[in-house]
């Protein structure tokens, strides 16, 4: 199922349609694909892809409450660390999970010369039009 599911948003990659512009060692996040899901009323499957420049990361965050992640490294390797779990470094073809509520407290490119890049795909309320919570 993850293959099929990733397989089919990469094919959307081309396609990406709103793009928010990089700050000095900040993310590129760029929205992929977004449909509501037919067989889930409210619910909606939202894929952006994430581009770190070298030594790049995104803030300390958290998801809306009705968010489930998948999240897979394309490109590079990623620094990654949820809840309590400890600090991990993703390599390019690895890929987590990340459950409603969970706090991504470390997210950042794990190269100071290399880009990376990571696929999350995001299933959430359809009403939820901020994916990403910075904590404050």
């Amino acid at each position: 199922m993850k293959r099929i599911l990733f397989s089919l948003l990469i094919a959307t990659l081309p396609f990406g349609a709103v793009a928010q512009a990089p700050a000095d060692k900040a993310a590129k996040v760029t929205l992929v694909s977004e449909h509501e899901l037919p067989n889930v009323p409210g619910k909606s499957l939202r894929a952006v892809l994430v581009e770190y420049g070298p030594g790049a990361g995104s803030p300390s965050h958290r998801h809306p409450s009705s968010a489930f992640i998948y999240a897979r490294v394309l490109e590079g390797a990623i620094r990654s660390k949820v809840n309590d779990a400890p600090e991990r470094t993703y390599q390019a073809g690895e890929s987590w999970t990340e459950k409603p509520g969970d706090h991504h407290q470390v997210s950042q490119n794990a190269s100071s010369t290399a880009p990376a890049k990571l696929l999350a795909v995001f299933v959430v309320d359809t009403s939820d039009r901020q994916i990403v919570i910075p904590d404050k």
